[in-house]
């Protein structure tokens, strides 16, 4: 009767600890708050099922015995009566681009696979200092070149829904932790699409903020134009919100925006062409029901201009690094005048053009019978707004017939990062939740 007793409790206790890495950020940190979840108890119930999902590969530092003693500190300062953070307790998984003085940061690469900076990334301080947890550093794309997250040294990142695919990149490791619940938020980063890219290949909201939103102190660059922004991954646009009022300060509450009457814009020929025939279809069912709720679509085609975007070389020239500042700046002109001119408030188009790719396919991908190079078919359309400095939100849109999730982008001008949040609380509500990755 004893051992029945121990085996039923360590059941419950399982499936407790399976009901907390469900929860949202939001819930999770109102629980601890509150003092109805220990700090200690939640990080336990994530770092189990980290555990249990080791294969995926996402984390390339995990350090338990750190993280434990964090919680165990956060439950002190709760116990203690102390002002709480607006992240108290959260532990949270880092890109490992991004500095921090307590876990190395090899940017995936060897040269720097024992690397301790000295201090933490501005965007990281932001985090602690509202009682956030430095969960670990996630896996990533050697030196953050490339969309795969396939890592030659220390082993490619899996996409949760799908094992034999990549989870997008370079944040790949984040993007993963997030879609298979060893996280409810996820610090990741974006040049030309690495936090949007695994955001849609793993059925994830993202945001992308506009240049100069966050502190871009402490993290690796990609490029050397200022084009890399840190950023969060998250289940909920609302976990979303709550990073970026953790970051900003700016801790306003934020009200769902009503659909009806908002204007959105769509440029067929740019952003809606050659896509996956099941890209498309979820796509063109997503558009359908916010037309529906009273969404107005406004077709317009982007200027030729907006074809020939493109990020600037590492290392440049003094010229060539003012010549993409120039253009930078006359880019994000032209999508304000196109914003202004047809009086929408986004536009809206999938970021990539094809579902996630096998691990290995690194080159080419084919659509519609078509080989078409990977660059292609996941920067075509993420291109734009890194390099107009647009606030970028993404949303899962829906399900293909194989399982695999498939994203919205919806490109807000610089500045209007709460707006297109605000914006999505009422998307998020009629795309629904994707069904999660599985056990």
């Amino acid at each position: 009767m004893a051992a029945a007793d121990t085996l039923s409790s360590r059941a419950d206790r399982a499936a407790r600890r399976q009901g907390l890495t469900d929860l949202t950020a939001v819930a999770a940190v109102t629980a601890m708050r509150n003092g109805d979840l220990k700090a200690e108890d939640y990080a336990r119930a994530l770092l189990d099922r980290a555990q249990h999902l080791e294969s995926l590969n996402a984390f390339r530092t995990l350090d338990k015995e750190m993280l434990l003693e964090a919680a165990r500190a956060a439950d002190k300062v709760r116990a203690s009566g102390d002002a709480l953070g607006t992240l108290h307790g959260l532990p949270i998984p880092v890109k490992d681009s991004i500095n921090s003085k307590a876990l190395p940061t090899s940017n995936g690469t060897r040269a720097l696979r024992d690397f301790r900076p000295r201090d933490d990334a501005g965007v990281l301080k932001s985090l602690l200092a509202q009682g956030g947890i430095l969960m670990g550093k996630t896996n990533i794309h050697e030196l953050s070149y490339g969309w795969t997250s396939n890592n030659e040294l220390f082993g490619p990142v899996h996409n949760p829904y799908d094992p034999t695919r990549v989870p997008g990149g370079s944040s790949g490791g984040s993007g993963a932790a997030v879609a298979a619940r060893m996280a409810p938020l996820a610090v990741a980063e974006d040049t030309l699409g690495s936090i949007r890219v695994p955001a849609t290949m793993c059925g994830l909201a993202g945001l992308r903020p506009s240049f100069g939103r966050y502190p871009g102190d402490g993290i690796m660059p990609l490029t050397d134009a200022k084009f890399d922004q840190a950023g969060p991954l998250a289940r909920s646009v609302g976990d979303l919100a709550l990073f970026d009022a953790a970051v900003t300060g700016d801790r306003a509450p934020l009200t769902a925006t009503p659909l009806k009457g908002v204007r959105i814009g769509i440029a067929p020929a740019s952003l809606l062409s050659g896509l996956d025939p099941e890209v498309e279809r979820v796509t063109t069912e997503a558009f359908h029901r916010l037309r529906a709720a009273g969404v107005t679509w406004v077709e317009a085609e982007l200027r030729d201009a907006f074809k020939r975007y493109s990020l600037p070389p590492n290392r440049p020239t003094q010229d060539a690094y003012e010549a993409a500042l120039v253009q930078r700046q006359r880019m994000r002109e032209e999508i304000r005048r196109h914003f202004e001119l047809h009086g929408i408030v986004a536009l809206a188009f999938p970021p990539i053009m094809i579902p996630a790719p096998q691990i290995g396919e690194e080159a080419e991908v084919t659509i519609r019978g078509q080989r078409v190079p990977l660059n292609v078919a996941i920067a075509r359309n993420t291109s734009l707004a890194s390099c107009a400095s647009m606030a970028s939100l993404i949303l899962p849109a829906g399900m293909m017939s194989n399982g695999l999730p498939v994203g919205l982008e919806f490109d807000a001008l610089m500045g209007n990062d709460r707006a297109v949040l605000a914006l999505g609380l009422s998307l998020e509500k009629l795309l629904g939740p994707l069904p999660g990755p599985g056990p």
